[in-house]
């Protein structure tokens, strides 16, 4: 994305562009990191997880009691009585037939995960940042081929809705339609025991909905499939960034798309609806370090042809701190500064300068020949 901020059209509810015209908010330069993106998304969603445990009975509910030694036999407990196949049995271990388990699972355990509110907001910003890439998006599997911009923001018409047919109609007409045929499309049996558990089916994501005013709008999408919606002011990285991957279609109402400069501020000014928050910043404009170094510009220079055993800087045994010639050829400033520190010694000497008050001392030893090649320069 250049530099400058362009201008995003907005769309009416037929579909046509409006003279109207809004800023690309700043959080859509932030930087994109997947890293950061998988980390929080992971944290976020272990807080929805409801507590298990195997009941702190289960195998002990049978009277059992080593037979201890002499018997040539375990000292697990076992089964009392006679007569039947269990007198006898081993019981109560973890390696015994309807014995509990190894370290029973506790309800205590430690479920939710308290992430750092930073990060969870670079993680959304770096969402809403993919967004705006059609390439991601498509990588995604969304259908946006036909769409004529991404973002894309539709005017506040949009919010006024409360048909599921004019919602379906909007959809048709911005030609994001495409996208819910392929969700309805994709929905599939669940493989697995989710099906006696209220989670029979499955299926994709399909658009998200990001509107700042409900005025009838999520009665009008919510039985669509596959469409989300969420108010700008709740934006949540799980809706972002299902699965933790970038890239989410999203459609936003032009007063949404306009408040996320106040949400998340700009490069130079303060978020003002979230206290003390900054936009993250680049620092490198290419984060892939090691295609870097092993590509052939900085190879060639770090192994020069004929060269195959030569020493790399930092592979350099010698410390710089003792030996000048090490010191000089990785800071070539030291040899200005020696010469000038030898400059003043000799004028301390001969009294044209006074001692000051504070004697530095010197942190290396200075070879008597290598003063003698500097003053001769």
């Amino acid at each position: 994305m250049s530099a400058s901020r362009p201008q995003i059209n907005v769309f009416s509810d037929t579909g046509d562009k409006t003279e109207a015209t809004v800023v690309l908010p700043a959080v859509f330069k932030a930087p994109i990191r997947p890293d950061v993106v998988r980390f929080v998304h992971k944290n976020i969603s272990k807080c929805s997880r409801q507590p298990y445990a195997v009941s702190s009975k289960a195998g002990h509910q049978t009277s059992a009691e080593s037979w201890g030694t002499g018997r040539a036999v375990a000292r697990i407990p076992r089964v009392s009585g006679g007569g039947t196949h269990r007198a006898g049995q081993g019981a109560f271990g973890n390696m015994c037939r309807g014995g509990r388990m190894f370290s029973p699972t506790k309800i205590w355990r430690k479920w939710h995960v308290k992430t750092n509110l930073n990060q969870k907001r670079f993680a959304a910003a770096s969402a809403l940042a993919a967004s705006s890439i059609p390439s991601l998006v498509l990588a995604r599997g969304h259908r946006i081929e036909e769409i004529e911009e991404v973002p894309l923001v539709i005017s506040d018409s949009i919010e006024e809705l409360v048909k599921t047919k004019a919602a379906v109609e909007l959809l048709k007409k911005v030609h994001a339609y495409r996208d819910v045929v392929k969700v309805s499309n994709s929905r599939k049996l669940r493989a697995g025991k989710g099906k006696l558990r209220n989670r029979r089916h499955r299926q994709r994501r399909g658009p998200l909905i990001v509107y700042n005013d409900d005025r009838g709008l999520v009665k009008a999408f919510r039985n669509i499939p596959g469409v989300e919606l969420v108010n700008v002011k709740t934006l949540n990285l799980l809706q972002l960034a299902p699965g933790g991957h970038l890239g989410r279609f999203i459609i936003w109402s032009q007063s949404a798309f306009s408040l996320l400069d106040d949400l998340f501020g700009t490069y130079r000014r303060a978020a003002k609806l979230k206290k003390n928050y900054r936009l993250p910043s680049t620092l490198v404009s290419n984060p892939d370090i090691t295609g870097i170094i092993n590509s052939t510009i900085i190879q060639k220079v770090l192994r020069p042809a004929g060269e195959k055993h030569q020493k790399r800087p930092w592979a350099q045994k010698k410390n710089p701190l003792r030996n000048n010639g090490i010191k000089i050829r990785l800071n070539p400033y030291a040899k200005v500064l020696q010469r000038a520190e030898i400059i003043r010694a000799e004028q301390r000497k001969a009294g044209k300068v006074q001692k000051s008050k504070i004697h530095r001392k010197a942190s290396t030893k200075v070879d008597p020949k290598f003063l003698q090649i500097l003053l001769a320069e």
